[in-house]
């Protein structure tokens, strides 16, 4: 059986990387969810919940049946955070 990085390595980077996209495995949590990062275009792109629907939990699941759901993890930028804070705070700085 091919492990869940294999896969990912193999059969969903390639397709997300012709995208300007790409994935990283977080977890894979003992009661059989998968955690993926979105990154690059695809962590901003409107199609993302599509992406990881019937791509990355169509291919996992393909090859793992036992595989209960992939769960997606969302990080903001520290940069990201930092403007918003300005622009909350209304500071020119």
């Amino acid at each position: 059986m091919q492990t869940i990085s294999d896969i990912i390595e193999q059969k969903i980077r390639p397709v997300l990387q012709s995208h300007h996209g790409d994935i990283e495995l977080v977890e894979v949590t003992s009661d059989g969810y998968v955690k993926v990062r979105l990154t690059g275009a695809c962590a901003t792109c409107p199609g993302a919940q599509q992406t990881l629907s019937e791509i990355v939990e169509a291919k996992l699941r393909e090859a793992c049946p036992e595989i209960n759901g992939v769960i997606p993890v969302y990080q903001v930028s520290d940069d990201l955070i930092r403007q918003a804070l300005k622009i909350l705070r209304k500071d020119s700085n």
